[in-house]
């Protein structure tokens, strides 16, 4: 078996259900100690739910004075869904018709997996490498992602740690290995609207305010807004309803209240700020007597091209004779909190199509090639 599926495997055994790691980082631990990586283990978050993150990093013989590549990854996964569905337990690795089947499979234990064998191929050919290498997992990512790399980047800040390369193990690839890799992400804003109308009888209408009434023209206007028009890394900015609740369950009621939510998927071409600007003016253009309460999920980043996006580019050409799209489509990664506090930022990893699903599962066939793309842009970059 090779090194990198039998990780693999590990690692999908652990019922690591956000945000609980499920020993996962132990077991990463466990592998790069000997490989003389400095080990910080670190803990966010309430008593009862702490968010276990861990930052591992070899200096290379160049020390301050040479790059440092980090390797991002999460160790927590989405909750399986009804166990009925699957086909075989969720946590137990199970192979059919060349798939590895569990979930975390490819959203992002396989990643992973490639991540840490690849390092130690890497040390053994370069164990004198000029370069650094280091490795942040955190349990949070598939949660609130409140705790875990956004605490970090703020203890790195601290600490005065200088990134250069941030390889994210996110799957971005479509139909096979090394088709598309991402080099930036959307932002996301979103918003929850109540609109304050007056409650009455449906059959004297005059005595009340109907909220549903009063904020259709405005939302069919939001709908019709062109926000911006996007750029050449990114498409226009949208902006879209995801749920509309109103009435008290009465067919004979009027509501006093209705309530939207919201969300924007933004470029790099509008800020929270000039969002947030665009919708109360519209608001209050409509005459609506209104409460609006904003999340920022996170604000867009873009890596342009250069000596990351090459030299990854220049590894997935050798190791599958594809030439990747660089991309931004999909939704958020904790690629955001990192780009930061570091220049360059790439996501790479498997196929994407059964992420989150039932039955998730990963080509075995494409497991050591994507370690071996990880482990040539090492070379490429640190020596």
């Amino acid at each position: 078996m090779s090194r990198t599926l039998q990780l693999a495997e590990q690692l999908i055994s652990r019922r690591s259900v956000t945000p609980d790691d499920g020993g996962c980082q132990a077991l990463i631990r466990d592998r790069l100690a000997p490989l003389g990586f400095e080990l910080h283990a670190l803990e966010h978050g309430p008593g009862g739910a702490r968010v276990l993150n861990l930052w591992a990093v070899r200096r290379g013989r160049a020390g301050a004075a040479g790059k440092l590549l980090v390797f991002v990854g999460h160790t927590d996964v989405v909750p399986t869904g009804p166990l009925a569905q699957w086909t075989s337990d969720p946590f137990v690795p199970t192979h059919r018709d060349g798939q590895l089947y569990g979930r975390g499979a490819a959203d992002m234990k396989t990643s992973i997996a490639a991540m840490v064998v690849a390092v130690e191929e890497f040390v053994a050919a370069w164990p004198d490498h000029p370069g650094s290498v280091a490795f942040l997992l955190t349990s949070d990512e598939e949660g609130p992602a409140v705790d875990g790399t956004v605490k970090v980047c703020d203890w790195l800040r601290e600490r005065g740690e200088r990134l250069d390369y941030c390889i994210v193990g996110e799957p971005t690839s479509v139909d096979a290995l090394g088709d598309m890799i991402k080099n930036g992400r959307r932002g996301t804003l979103s918003g929850k609207l109540r609109v304050i109308g007056v409650q009455g009888h449906i059959a004297y209408p005059h005595l009340a305010k109907n909220p549903i009434h009063l904020v259709a023209p405005a939302l069919a206007e939001l709908v019709a807004v062109r926000w911006d028009e996007g750029n050449a890394w990114f498409p226009p900015t949208s902006w879209q309803m995801s749920n509309l609740h109103a009435g008290t369950g009465a067919g004979n009621v009027i509501p006093g209240d209705a309530t939207l939510e919201f969300n924007f998927r933004f470029s790099t071409e509008s800020t929270p700020e000039s969002l947030k600007a665009g919708v109360h003016a519209l608001l209050d253009r409509h005459g609506l007597k209104y409460e609006l309460a904003w999340t920022l999920g996170g604000e867009p980043f873009l890596t342009p091209i250069g000596d990351l996006s090459e030299a990854l580019s220049a590894a997935i050409r050798a190791e599958t004779g594809f030439a990747p799209e660089l991309s931004t489509t999909g939704g958020t990664s904790d690629g955001r909190f990192i780009a930061k506090i570091c220049p360059q930022v790439i996501e790479f990893g498997p196929l994407n199509a059964t992420i989150h699903k039932i039955d998730e599962r990963v080509e075995v066939a494409s497991l050591d090639p994507l370690k071996n793309i990880y482990r040539d842009t090492l070379v490429r970059l640190l020596t």
